[in-house]
């Protein structure tokens, strides 16, 4: 099995290097990720300006771009092989409910799922790396669980968020949907040493929706939870009621 890392916490982020550790025997592990933090980058790919590649102390690629553009890179001539597994994070914080709309850390593996290859973004739930060690023996017990469905024809993209907790205190996994958060809190303005007003993007909203059922609710529960994700964000409910309006193009 040859499985493609990447993150949008950076190449020397701590949740990569034990994703990585965590990986490397049992399968062929290659680490593409960005040179610096890309947080809520989502899906963005970089256009206008040049993109570079180096190695770095720690022998991991990385890229002065996106999370997106170090998976696209990767699988579009950076290597000679098409991985069989992409694998994101593990990121310092959660991806949850609308969260995973803008998190780098989902965009990277949706990146290699839009090219056909399976795709997992792991995430902890809490920041500041608080039993990482746990959260990366998870990730590992996972990929290996999945190794049937890797080799399956169809790809796949799954969202897997992990408690902060000793790894005998966390609970089981637990497929879920994506819950829900009330809108974010209002930017917070300051003004720069020449006089310019400054914005700042205020907090993630509270949870909206942590029904049980909801990936907050699982994580609450100390739960491992695993959110199956697509990409077609067709309202294919509303397809005909908008159709009345086809005659406006005629």
């Amino acid at each position: 099995m040859k499985i493609l890392i990447s993150n949008d916490d950076g190449y020397m982020a701590p949740g990569i290097v034990a994703l990585y550790d965590a990986l490397k025997d049992v399968a062929e592990v290659e680490v593409v990720a960005p040179e610096h933090n890309n947080s809520a980058k989502s899906n963005a790919l970089t256009l206008h300006s040049p993109l570079y590649v180096h190695r770095g102390s720690n022998g991991f690629r990385y890229v002065n771009g996106t999370p997106a553009d170090c998976v696209h890179i990767a699988l579009t001539g950076l290597l000679d092989y098409r991985p069989d597994l992409i694998v994101s994070g593990i990121n310092n914080g959660a991806n949850m409910g609308d969260d995973t709309i803008y998190s780098g850390t989902v965009g990277a593996a949706m990146e290699g799922y839009l090219f056909g290859i399976p795709a997992i973004a792991f995430s902890q739930v809490q920041r500041d790396w608080l039993h990482l060690d746990s959260a990366a023996r998870k990730a590992r017990e996972l990929v290996l669980a999945l190794q049937p469905q890797i080799a399956a024809a169809k790809p796949w993209l799954l969202n897997v968020n992990i408690p902060n907790l000793p790894f005998d205190d966390i609970g089981a996994l637990k497929v879920c949907r994506l819950g829900r958060r009330h809108a974010a809190e209002n930017v917070i303005k300051q003004q720069s040493p020449r006089g310019d007003t400054m914005y700042w993007i205020g907090s993630a909203g509270p949870v909206m929706d942590d029904a049980e059922g909801t990936d907050f609710h699982a994580t609450a529960q100390g739960c491992v939870a695993l959110t199956p994700l697509k990409v077609d964000l067709t309202d294919h409910g509303q397809l005909a009621h908008w159709s009345a309006f086809n005659h406006l193009c005629t």
